[in-house]
């Protein structure tokens, strides 16, 4: 053994263990990268899309899932946010794929079935071959014994994909979270092998610098980290977006918070919601002059309760989303803003703003902000993204109070950016070696008449 060979054998790779489906047997209706990308997640069995916003993961979940169950012969359950279920039921049908909507086990029907995420414990995991956690990246919105329940049911699942545009768009430990779900690694061996823990001031794990490139290639061995088309060498074409264009609406409140003597920006939580309190009337306002201005579709978003009521009083046709509403009140109310059976939709981001489909939307209002950026993120790309035609507005009505929150929701951003740009320089070549090199195939020869060899050919045994 050379030197060479001794280090190939420490790197670290998911192993692959799933199916070999040729790329001819998998939807036509698919891109040539996603059907890339479907068939690489076949062949790992265990494996997850870190695909961007619009590039069509529930396509491609939906064809995994499909291609799971017709080569098994057993059932898949697609774990989803609420109303994006619905979402999904409805996209299947494009692909000429059945999905059952399911609420119990009793409901499960032989094939694809999908739920949402709060309605697993109504649900044997023993019972699937095969299961999808869809917008993967909401988790971190729930407990994290939730959290651990999905791992946990699901850790003898001999076929698992998780799909989601944001993994950990500025914390890496998520990773962790993602991996340990597809039994790449548990958590607290990846924070053990590749991180160092910063006691100073942050008290934060820190990616080792010497580790970084066997850390990416050790994550591109279970995710394909894809942010457009050309990642796998493919024309980006109409997957180019249109224009984002964000405008800030800066309430100036003239007074200082309660209780002080200056006008400052609120530094604390408590300060921050306070000011929050004390703004509060004055972005409805503003916000209900720019959507009632317009006969156009709006998403408004919001971080309080408050917010949200007020802006239904303030914005007439406006279709509220509580946290409280029963299921069937989100279902309508989202799934009727897509269909433009409501022109407004106002809600938090936690609510509304993972999975849906709202390209028909080009405009939206921030009235409130959350230090998220997660959801922030989250809910521009649910209207700017792929089959959005026109440039999207996007308004942040913040007053001078709550400038605190704006500059750590643009922090996280940059943080975002980097650690995109990160994963995309250690990735991009390892993603596009791994998923294109399941694309060579070769069709065996079944020879139905026996070969004859010539004379010439033939050489005498002396």
């Amino acid at each position: 053994m050379d030197y060479q060979e001794f280090l190939n054998k420490k790197k670290i790779i998911h192993a692959s263990q799933g199916l070999n489906i040729l790329r001819e047997q998998l939807s036509p209706l698919l891109f040539d990268f996603q059907k890339d990308l479907v068939k690489w997640a076949l062949a790992k069995g265990r494996s997850a899309l870190f695909a961007s916003t619009g590039l069509g993961k529930t396509f491609m979940q939906i064809e995994w899932s499909n291609q799971v169950h017709k080569h098994t012969g057993d059932n898949v359950l697609i774990l989803a946010p609420l109303a994006v279920s619905q979402q999904t039921v409805r996209e299947a049908k494009k692909l000429g794929v059945i999905v059952n909507l399911c609420r119990t086990q009793t409901d499960v029907k032989h094939g694809i079935n999908i739920t949402n995420y709060e309605m697993l414990q109504h649900f044997n995991p023993a019972k699937f071959i095969g299961v999808v956690i869809d917008e993967s990246s909401i988790l971190k919105s729930f407990t994290g014994k939730l959290r651990q329940q999905i791992t946990d049911v699901f850790i003898n699942t001999p076929f698992k994909l998780s799909a989601t545009a944001t993994p950990a768009p500025n914390d890496y430990m998520e990773l962790g979270s993602q991996a340990e779900f597809l039994g790449a690694m548990k958590r607290n061996e990846m924070l053990a092998m590749f991180f160092t823990h910063d006691g100073s001031n942050t008290s934060q794990w820190r990616l080792k610098g010497h580790a970084q490139e066997r850390f990416w290639e050790w994550v591109a061995s279970w995710a394909a980290v894809v942010t457009k088309p050309s990642d796998l060498g493919y024309e980006d074409g109409a997957f180019n977006l249109p224009p984002l264009i964000i405008h800030e609406a800066l309430i100036k409140t003239g007074k200082p918070l309660d209780g002080s003597l200056f006008v400052a920006e609120a530094r604390t939580l408590q300060e921050q919601r306070a000011a929050a309190r004390q703004t509060l009337q004055a972005r409805v306002n503003k916000c209900a002059e720019i959507v009632n201005g317009s006969n156009k579709p709006h998403l408004v978003w919001c971080n309080l309760n408050a917010e949200s009521e007020a802006i239904k009083r303030a914005i007439p046709d406006a279709m509220e989303v509580k946290g409280s509403d029963s299921n069937d009140h989100k279902e309508d109310a989202m799934l009727g803003f897509m269909d433009g059976k409501y022109r407004v939709l106002v809600s938090k981001p936690s609510i509304c703003g993972f999975g849906m489909n709202f390209q028909h939307c080009s405009n939206m209002v921030f009235v409130g902000l959350s230090h998220s950026f997660e959801q922030y993120y989250q809910a521009v790309r649910r209207c700017w993204r792929f089959g959005q035609e026109h440039p999207v507005d996007v308004t942040i009505i913040t007053s001078d109070l709550e400038g605190a929150v704006r500059v750590n929701v643009e922090r996280k951003e940059r943080d975002a950016e980097h650690m995109i740009q990160e994963m995309a320089k250690y990735t991009r070549d390892i993603t596009r070696r791994n998923v294109r090199a399941t694309v060579r195939e070769v069709t065996e020869y079944n020879p139905t008449v026996k070969m004859k060899i010539p004379d010439w050919l033939r050489s005498e045994v002396i």
